[in-house]
């Protein structure tokens, strides 16, 4: 990398003490010593390319060393480039984030799995598969039809049918099938009776019958004898079983899932994916655990009340069918969750949190990276938010490509990249944040590897985010997704980058781990400096701020809207007939409107941005009603005049209207007289 001589002295002075950090020109292999060095004492080590990863911590583990040991690559995100020579902010930026504390260690998900494998598919495919795996796992196989194959000795547990169904994870699979097929491989023993009996060759041998050639003589069943593994008259054709690890052949995958469980390996008739399925399968025998990639808020979900479902955005978009409707509430499976994030990014209220790293370490990264890119003269950081795996590698490739070939220009010196274990676990509390720290721009690399979904979400959530910066007077585009598969691609996309203005002045505050505690903490901050200073800001539909509109023709204060409210943005008042709003907490998940028997109330997403958003407003009131008896207030005119209208025509009502008139209180005390008036009427005409 062309660093120039006092790289190190320049580097020292904004990210140590002011000793110059030691630069190796040939630490791959001829100056290892140097590293062997650093790592004597107890202090954090970190290397500054990811070149020799393996040798070194190899190395490391040999001396035993005791230092915590970091990698991060300075060469290909910013030294092979056209701009390395302007690069020397970037990499104090990289260097301090990578120098950052570890993030506190989240709980973990187990599974176990004994090695109990379930081949599925057509019997030409499944059969070698389950021959060749079969000294390492225990397999059973699931035959969908009978060309092509042979059964040989019974050395597996054999099964056929259709209509599968895969529920479960790694070590808990339940699959379900029906079997479709007069002759039960479970129980056949393969003495080729029922072969030689069938006169229309209807039988072969994976000793299934083929329906369209059986006359229905039934020889076959008297062959088999006392057997009985056929059966044409079978009533329980549903079949089911526990399995650890499932092995699908079949044409189309079982599991239409973009992220299937884990243990679940689609391959159909692609040998090479077959290949890589086996060798996978063959290593998932034993305890395994991951992070629990999230952290659930009940109190604060938004998705139902009494039966009325509001917001459902965490389940429309999760790709792995790990979240699930659960009464008022959702359920997340962790074995299933694969932690991409894309639920908290989308959840409006912050209930679904993502935990790995948490939002705050996350926030702690952008805001060390961009303090320190500004604090080395670096102007107009971006920040490119990439995948560890498949989006690192392709900033890898970019970097040798321009460093070999000098066709491409390399990572931009003002580019940061920044790695994240999914693209999609990032949404607007972060990226304004990262505004607010003084950042121009925030891209987000997608590789292809993503969801359909999450790609949406985010760009539904771009577009909310760059709402708001312009409708503050922010010029310049802030928020963008980079499609790119291929170094030329993302080399392109990197060079049309645009900037965006940030805020005269970055912000102090850290990120919190409440998503709308950050989000106002961010607002304010961009408010306080922004160009302009509207009163509020039209958003787009599905923002996760807005307003309540009430009919007040419609609405007759039954306060259902109330008690459906998970936010207490709407709340009554207990002296007066009052629905009163807080704009600041509500989430616009819907509820108050599917939730109204009137139909009276609509949303509005904007954001308002006055302290009115911030204090109870008045959305609706009436004159109380008065009770016929002892002329407590209770209820309102319209509301009594409804019920009035609506019961008149009710047998068990039409003949005690003037209850519906009176309080609780005086409704049981008439109650009560008027059964007791009839009770000695009853008397006296017995008497």
């Amino acid at each position: 990398m062309p660093l120039d001589a006092d790289a190190g002295i320049r580097l020292g002075r904004v990210l140590g003490d002011g000793s110059a950090l030691p630069i190796a020109t040939e630490l791959c292999r001829h100056q290892v010593g140097a590293f062997l060095g650093a790592v004597d004492g107890v202090d954090d080590v970190v290397v500054a390319c990811t070149q020799e990863r393996a040798l070194f911590s190899e190395l490391a583990q040999q001396k035993s060393a005791v230092a915590p040991i970091r990698f991060v690559n300075l060469r290909e995100s910013g030294g092979w480039s056209r701009d390395a020579a302007q690069a020397l902010p970037k990499m104090a930026a990289l260097l301090a984030a990578a120098a950052l504390p570890q993030p506190e260690p989240v709980p973990v998900v187990n599974y176990q799995s004994g090695g109990h494998l379930l081949i599925i598919g057509p019997a030409q495919r499944v059969l070698p598969w389950a021959t060749r795996l079969g000294a390492q796992l225990d397999v059973s196989v699931l035959l969908t039809d009978s060309g092509g194959g042979m059964l040989g000795e019974r050395d597996f547990p054999t099964y056929s049918g259709n209509q599968i169904r895969i529920d479960g994870w790694l070590g808990a699979f339940k699959v379900q099938w029906q079997q479709a097929n007069p002759i039960d491989l479970d129980l056949c023993t393969r003495c080729n009776a029922c072969v030689d009996a069938c006169p229309e060759q209807a039988i072969d041998l994976t000793y299934q019958i083929d329906l369209n050639k059986c006359t229905a003589h039934r020889d076959c069943v008297k062959a088999c004898g006392a057997i009985g593994a056929i059966d044409f008259n079978r009533s329980a054709m549903a079949r089911s079983g526990d399995f650890d690890l499932v092995f699908d052949l079949c044409d189309t995958p079982l599991v239409a899932l973009h992220q299937p469980p884990q243990g679940y390996f689609a391959a159909g008739h692609d040998a090479v994916r077959q290949t890589d399925a086996a060798l996978q399968l063959t290593a998932l025998v034993g305890e395994f655990d991951k992070p629990k990639f999230f952290i659930y808020k009940d109190k604060l979900c938004a998705h139902s009340r009494n039966g009325q479902i509001g917001c459902t955005a965490c389940i429309d978009v999760c790709s792995a069918a790990a979240i699930s409707h659960a009464g008022n509430l959702v359920a997340v499976a962790p074995n299933l969750c694969v932690g991409c994030g894309a639920c908290t990014t989308v959840c409006p209220s912050g209930a679904l949190a993502y935990a790995y790293p948490r939002a705050p370490d996350t926030g702690q990264r952008i805001k060390t990276m961009l303090s320190t890119y500004a604090r080395a003269g670096g102007a107009g950081g971006a920040l490119l938010l990439h995948s560890e795996e498949q989006g690192a590698a392709l900033i890898g490739q970019l970097g040798r490509h321009a460093k070999a070939a000098g066709k491409l220009h390399g990572v931009p010196a003002h580019v940061l990249p920044l790695a994240l274990h999914h693209t999609a676990s990032t949404g607007i509390d972060l990226w304004l944040a990262a505004i607010a720290y003084g950042a121009s721009h925030v891209a987000i690399l997608l590789s292809g590897e993503e969801a359909p979904a999450y790609v949406a979400a985010l760009a539904e959530q771009i577009i909310v985010a760059q709402t708001i910066l312009t409708g503050l007077g922010y010029s310049g585009t802030h928020l963008s997704l980079l499609h790119a598969a291929a170094p030329a691609s993302l080399d392109s996309a990197l060079q049309q980058l645009a900037t965006g203005q940030a805020p005269t002045q970055p912000a102090l505050f850290a990120v919190a781990a409440d998503k709308r505690g950050t989000l106002d903490l961010v607002i304010g901050h961009l408010l306080k400096f922004a160009p302009t200073r509207p009163e509020q800001i039209e958003l787009p539909a599905g923002a996760l701020y807005g307003t309540v509109n009430i009919n007040k023709s419609a609405c007759t204060l039954c306060m259902s809207c109330v008690g459906a409210c998970p936010e207490s943005a709407l709340m009554d008042n207990a002296d007066l007939p009052q629905l009163r709003f807080v704009e600041k907490n509500c989430v616009q998940c819907g509820l108050c409107e599917t939730t109204c028997p009137e139909h009276a109330i609509t949303l509005t997403p904007r954001l308002l941005l006055t302290d009115v958003a911030k204090q109870s407003r008045v959305l609706n009131e009436a004159a109380p009603f008065h009770c016929i008896r002892c002329s407590k207030p209770f209820g309102t005119a319209q509301m009594i005049e409804t019920m009035l209208g609506k019961l008149s025509l009710h047998g068990a009502f039409a003949g005690n209207l003037d209850r519906i008139k009176m309080c609780s209180d005086c409704r049981v005390v008439d109650m009560m007289a008027n059964a007791k008036e009839t009770s000695i009427t009853d008397l006296k005409r017995g008497h």
